[in-house]
């Protein structure tokens, strides 16, 4: 009898020491710094899986062990337990490129980048169309760029890369990620409809990558063209026209018709002479996915 509540006591004492190490092991604050799996959560917050997952089923999201979850679900998942969450810094940011000198007798001089930005139906693929000779517009769901392209353009025995980035506000942030791989933006502005939010948002875009602005005053062509008020509107947003004092260079163009393209091309090439855009075209190449 004594060696059965001997060994009773031991299983309840062994028992209690376990649950005291379980209540230990519970967080009631936790930091996150990015997405992470539902085993890393639940190592965080020292829960079981099972537990973590049969709330995030609670919540409408279906995860196994290793699937991650963003840091907002996390937070909520948390929040749920009691735990109160901190977000952080990561210590290290993966888009950190390591920048490489490169020596200065290895520059060459290289195309510039060129960004076409602007409200959605200010004619910015229909611009990039007539520069490349080719009809992609036609193509597209809706007329709606839908993914940054690329394309390279030679002109007058120079060379240059353009971007043509969505107009719409479900690609904001893509269209920043465009503006900031860039040497120049090319802001495209309907003549007869003049600057429109995203034509605002285009512009922010661009002063805040620190990119120089060359307006492009398209669709000249329309009955109700009033490129005047288009430079009025822009020089309220803090783009001065050259011929009014300032110091950004507006170009009248029309798409359709074909005309004012040849004066674009030549002032990109001639802000881009300016900035001497120099690389060395034998370094590796570097990205970030």
């Amino acid at each position: 009898k004594n060696r059965v509540k001997h060994r009773n006591e031991q299983y309840l004492q062994q028992k209690a020491e376990a649950e005291r190490k379980a209540e230990a092991a519970i967080a009631t604050e936790i930091e996150l710094s990015g997405p992470l799996t539902v085993k890393e959560l639940a190592e965080k917050m020292g829960r079981e899986v099972s537990e973590i997952i049969k709330k995030l089923m609670l919540l409408g999201v279906m995860a196994s062990i290793n699937q991650e979850v963003d840091v907002d679900t996390a937070t909520i998942v948390a929040e749920e337990f009691g735990v109160t969450v901190t977000e952080v810094e990561p210590e290290e940011d993966p888009t950190d490129i390591i920048e490489i000198e490169d020596a200065p007798e290895t520059l060459k001089p290289r195309p510039p980048v060129v960004t076409i930005m602007g409200h959605v139906d200010h004619g910015k693929t229909s611009l990039l169309d007539v520069i490349r000779q080719t009809n992609v517009t036609a193509g597209e769901a809706g007329g709606i760029t839908q993914h940054i392209g690329a394309y390279q353009v030679r002109y007058n025995d120079n060379k240059i890369t353009f971007l043509d980035t969505p107009g719409h506000e479900a690609f904001t942030a893509m269209r920043l990620r465009g503006a900031k791989s860039t040497d120049i933006a090319v802001l495209v502005v309907a003549a007869d409809d003049g600057v429109m939010p995203q034509t605002i948002e285009a512009i922010n875009h661009a002063k805040s990558a620190d990119v120089p602005i060359i307006v492009a005053i398209n669709k000249m062509d329309k009955p109700g063209a009033n490129p005047d008020h288009v430079k009025q509107q822009l020089s309220e947003h803090g783009l001065l026209p050259e011929e009014w004092g300032g110091d950004v260079i507006m170009v009248p163009v029309s798409a359709k018709q074909k005309q004012g393209i040849d004066d674009l091309l030549e002032n990109i090439l001639l802000v881009a002479e300016v900035m001497e855009l120099k690389a060395n075209p034998n370094r590796k190449a570097y990205g970030v996915v």
